[in-house]
């Protein structure tokens, strides 16, 4: 068996009855506890991926969220680039 922990948390009421119900549906009532299990590895996975990228980047803060557009330097006509894009393929 692994290294495992018995903890309490805190839960919205509805919020916990509606997961108890998914997972009694979806599985039986004692895998409960590995259904916890996954959903919490689900949520930190993407946050342990996030945070070796930024130290493969060598970013020591965190990469910003919001992206803001940027103008093109040079000209451009979206449009008339589909348009030859699509006429190269005939």
């Amino acid at each position: 068996m692994e290294d495992k922990i018995k903890s309490s948390i805190m839960i919205d009421r509805r919020f916990w009855k509606a997961f108890k119900s998914k997972v009694g549906s979806e599985r039986e009532l004692r895998a409960l506890s590995q259904a916890v299990e996954e959903a919490n590895e689900d949520e930190i996975s993407g946050i342990l991926i996030i945070k070796a990228l930024e130290k493969l980047l060598g970013r020591e803060k965190e990469i910003p969220l919001i992206i803001s557009p940027v103008k093109p330097k040079v000209v451009t006509d979206a449009g008339k680039a589909i348009r030859e894009l699509r006429g190269s393929r005939f």
